[in-house]
């Protein structure tokens, strides 16, 4: 009897201690963030569950709770963003307070424990790294021209093997894919690769291992204690990183032994020659030493980062011209009229080109590389807006399309049942772009405006035969028929 009386009484003060946690602070605001009902232990998980698609679900509950409101993953709070407005406020105005990364199982074994840039926490030796990997980009082929003639390379290479099966059926996902790979590797390595290279093959199944596996909200980021047990997801991410790490250790091993301070080749020689310089002109303060691990892992976010989000708008962009052959029409006599037939175009030749950089930041706005901005972290005991009060360092979690200021579901249409919309064609789209400064070859989705000329966009009512517009978090299948995947 002692025993349950004891059991009842701890399971009483877990509760309390839960409910009191979710309430908060009150703060001296207006109100308090209005947050999902929660339980001990699991906190809101129950709200999501049964959603495989956690960014319409969390866009949808703001009808109930506002654009901006808080739930509770286990024992983290996270703040969602839903508007432009409120993403502003949280990671613009108050970037330094939510400059952290959340520390999660998968995340920590894709970086080593946060040694890379992507998933680190700000802090000085952050800033440390990031200063010299800015300072290795520079120094590397003098910015950005090096990287434009591999990737003009790249593309030749591209077309050559498109123009060879013209008339035969071709699956141009491995051929996309093959492409952009050579290009960071050209870049990051000084190789590249050709079709049915072993080490070429290890690299594509690692890093889709990697894509499916990492950060995808699975309860052993929210509950670590789980990894105890087994867990396919982790097994599987265990052995792509191993994979991974043999290949980026032969690589590292090889640019170390043959490293030459006069001859920088790549990215990998720039790094090693900036921190070289470091050293020289300063030892590093204690706890801004830069090991191999960060090098390795900077390494590893550009390769990871620069080949999945580039092949994943390629991909899609294919797709939808293949939906909307007027639109490949007007590209193809855009670039006929202003760079001519002499000559494949340039970087240089954005400004000539307000056409494709709309059908560019259009494809970009209706498929982002992923729904879900990685989480931020309060380094600080701050609020998540002036007058909302909730409980102290909070997690903060955007949804891309906020930092748009549009809507998953385009406004103006009747979503499906899964909130997609179809693609609406730019068709006889007046295009006004504004060219930002700078080497990227893409506009973002706010930095082209839209308009019809005369009455509506064409195309705008179409279905793209079950080419769905909205948001996914996957890659469409280019199947070799060309039909829609």
């Amino acid at each position: 009897m002692l025993p349950l009386a004891a059991l009842l009484l701890c399971l009483a003060l877990l509760c309390a201690w839960g409910l009191a946690r979710r309430r908060g602070p009150m703060g001296t605001g207006t109100g308090r963030l209005r947050s999902l009902p929660a339980l001990p232990l699991v906190g809101s998980l129950l709200q999501l569950a049964g959603h495989p698609q956690l960014h319409l679900r969390l866009w949808r509950l703001q009808g109930r709770y506002g654009s901006l409101y808080g739930l509770w993953m286990g024992s983290h709070y996270v703040v969602v963003v839903n508007s432009y407005q409120h993403a502003r406020e949280v990671l613009l105005k108050k970037g330094k307070a939510f400059a952290g990364r959340p520390r999660t199982v998968t995340t920590d074994l894709l970086s080593r424990g946060g040694k890379d840039i992507a998933f680190a926490s700000y802090s000085p030796l952050w800033k440390f790294q990031r200063k010299l990997v800015h300072a290795a980009l520079s120094m590397f082929g003098e910015g950005s021209l090096a990287l434009e003639k591999i990737i003009c390379q790249e593309a030749a290479s591209l077309c050559e093997t498109l123009s060879a099966a013209q008339d035969a059926a071709l699956d141009m996902a491995p051929e996309l894919t093959r492409a952009v790979t050579n290009v960071v590797c050209s870049l990051c390595f000084n190789s590249s690769y050709r079709r049915g290279d072993p080490e070429f093959e290890a690299m594509l199944e690692y890093s889709q291992g990697i894509v499916d596996t990492v950060a995808k909200e699975s309860l052993v980021d929210i509950f670590p204690w789980l990894q105890i047990f087994p867990n396919k997801d982790l097994a599987l991410l265990k052995k792509c990183l191993k994979v991974r790490d043999e290949l980026l250790q032969q690589k590292f091993t090889e640019h170390k032994e043959a490293f030459c301070g006069d001859s920088v080749r790549d990215l990998m020689d720039a790094l090693l020659q900036v921190r070289l310089s470091a050293e020289n002109n300063s030892p590093p303060a204690p706890g801004l030493e830069l090991t191999d691990d960060h090098l390795l892992m900077t390494v590893g976010d550009i390769f990871g980062a620069g080949v999945e989000t580039t092949t994943t708008v390629l991909k899609w962009t294919v797709l939808y011209l293949l939906h909307y052959p007027e639109v490949q029409r007007k590209i193809q006599e855009e670039m006929d009229q202003k760079i001519g037939l002499a000559r494949h175009p340039h970087l240089s030749d954005r400004p000539l080109l307000p056409y494709l950089e709309a059908t560019i930041s259009e494809v970009l706005r209706i498929r982002p590389v992923s729904p879900l901005l990685i989480p931020h972290v309060s380094l600080t005991d701050t609020r998540p807006l002036p007058g909302r009060a909730g409980p102290a360092h909070p997690l903060a979690l955007a949804q891309l399309p906020a930092l748009r200021g549009r809507d998953p579901r385009v406004p103006g249409r009747s979503p499906g049942q899964d909130g997609a919309v179809p693609l609406p064609g730019l068709g006889a789209a007046e295009v006004h772009a504004r060219v930002p400064p700078g080497p990227a070859p893409a506009l973002a989705g706010g930095q082209v405006r839209r308009r019809a000329a005369g009455a509506e966009v064409s195309g705008e009512g179409q279905a793209a035969g079950g080419l769905e517009g909205g948001l996914v978090t996957g890659t469409p299948r280019i199947p070799c028929d060309g039909g829609v995947g």
